[in-house]
């Protein structure tokens, strides 16, 4: 389908195996899942709404991006460079750390999982062979395989950790009270951490290249990329939500904690074999390796083609220079740079200054997003037609708002 055809009537009502669907389970890896098991682990069901409403907060940035890119037919990464030269100098050294240390978070995550899977196998023999997986899926930069991927892991996701969320519903009266909006005492920024972790980061600008790589290019598909955003996010929420409601029923009512990290994951699978058997650990165990690995893919193949765009606006290079686009040569550049240089870090361990220079450049993206997408969808960067409307600014505006008490938070969390 060329760029510019617009989409056939069946094709307007219903799309959701989507570039939607990969932003979002790209975006919820298991940094995420942890976060909502310990949300459970100390709470209960009682922030179940602070899911919802991170569901809601990542529909309405991602549908900007996607509005963005298919209003203007412009990459986000064009839209930043025009709002000026600082927008480079932060996310030159952010795209560069980042993928570094990501590189290695991811690898170890999923390794991690098949670790546990296959006990008294070496965790660093996992997470390289994952490094490779990646590496291999998406070298060539195909979307159309790497999308069908992608579909069967999050198959795997949902019908794993759903399956199990629904041995919970005996609580279901108790669970609902958790949709009404409460704060427990010392909830308030894990409440904020909680919606902002609901799928993604960076990943979530990757959202309109994936559009571009679909062949969704044009304003005839905005329908289309809409549902398909919403659809995907929703399923995605739901997946996290089973995540609160499993930590909720299996550790806080048993006064269960379980360790920060990916290994509170590999914790859960215990108590789940404890509470119904050794098959039910593995189930789990197979839905959190899906969640790590669609990462894995996710950022392999979406943040490399940002990076190919960063150095293709860079070098000033035609906007389909073969250089700039999926399977060309500066996405291969950070495909090598996201598997290689970080199975460094798996042999020795994660610098200091690294780390923190990682924390502190990822604690300001989402705030950049949030706030860089209000300029450029109030503006004559974006034809009138699809500019923001006074709803969508007000939720922009408070969403962006806050992700910089997040970022605050996590900034003094960081250096205290």
């Amino acid at each position: 389908m060329s760029h510019t055809t617009a989409p056939s009537p069946e094709t307007r009502k219903w799309s959701v195996v989507g570039p939607g669907l990969v932003a979002a389970a790209t975006g919820v890896g298991s940094g995420d899942l942890v976060a909502t098991l310990i949300a459970g682990q100390r709470y209960g069901y009682a922030l179940l709404w602070a899911c919802i409403a991170g569901t809601v907060m990542k529909i309405i940035l991602v549908e900007g991006v996607g509005r963005y890119t298919l209003a203007t037919g412009n990459t986000i990464f064009h839209g930043w460079t025009s709002l000026g030269r600082w927008t480079t100098w932060y996310f030159a050294p952010y795209i560069v750390i980042w993928g570094f240390v990501y590189g290695a978070a991811a690898m170890s995550a999923s390794g991690m999982a098949l670790a546990a899977l296959f006990p008294g196998t070496p965790l660093l023999l996992w997470a390289v062979l994952s490094g490779l997986i990646g590496f291999g899926l998406t070298w060539l930069g195909q979307y159309k395989f790497f999308e069908k991927v992608i579909a069967v892991l999050v198959a795997l996701m949902f019908l794993t950790v759903v399956g199990i969320a629904t041995l919970s519903l005996r609580n279901l009266p108790e669970i609902l009270t958790g949709l009404i909006p409460t704060l427990p005492e010392g909830s308030f920024v894990y409440v904020l951490s909680l919606a902002g972790g609901v799928g993604g980061t960076i990943t979530l600008a990757a959202y309109g290249y994936w559009l571009n790589e679909k062949g969704w290019a044009s304003p005839p598909w905005m329908k289309v990329m809409r549902l398909d955003n919403a659809v995907a996010y929703v399923v995605t929420g739901i997946f996290v939500v089973a995540m609160l409601i499993v930590g909720g029923d299996l550790l806080y009512s048993a006064n269960i904690a379980v360790s920060s990290g990916d290994r509170g994951l590999v914790d859960l699978a215990d108590v789940l074999n404890d509470r119904y058997g050794q098959g039910m650990a593995s189930v789990f165990l197979v839905g959190f390796w899906a969640a790590a690995i669609s990462s894995v893919l996710g950022v392999w193949n979406g943040v490399s083609m940002m990076f190919a765009d960063f150095v293709g606006h860079l070098r000033k290079l035609p906007k389909d220079h073969p250089d700039t686009r999926a399977g060309g040569k500066y996405y291969r550049w950070y495909v090598l740079w996201l598997t290689f240089p970080p199975m460094l870090l798996l042999f020795l361990g994660r610098p200091t200054a690294l780390v923190i220079a990682y924390g502190v450049l990822g604690a300001f993206f989402m705030p950049f997003l949030g706030l860089t997408l209000l300029l450029l969808l109030n503006t004559s960067r974006t034809p009138r037609e699809w500019r923001n409307g006074w709803l969508v600014n007000t939720l922009m505006a408070i969403i962006s708002a806050a992700f910089v008490f997040i970022c605050v938070s996590e900034l003094v969390k960081l250096f205290s």
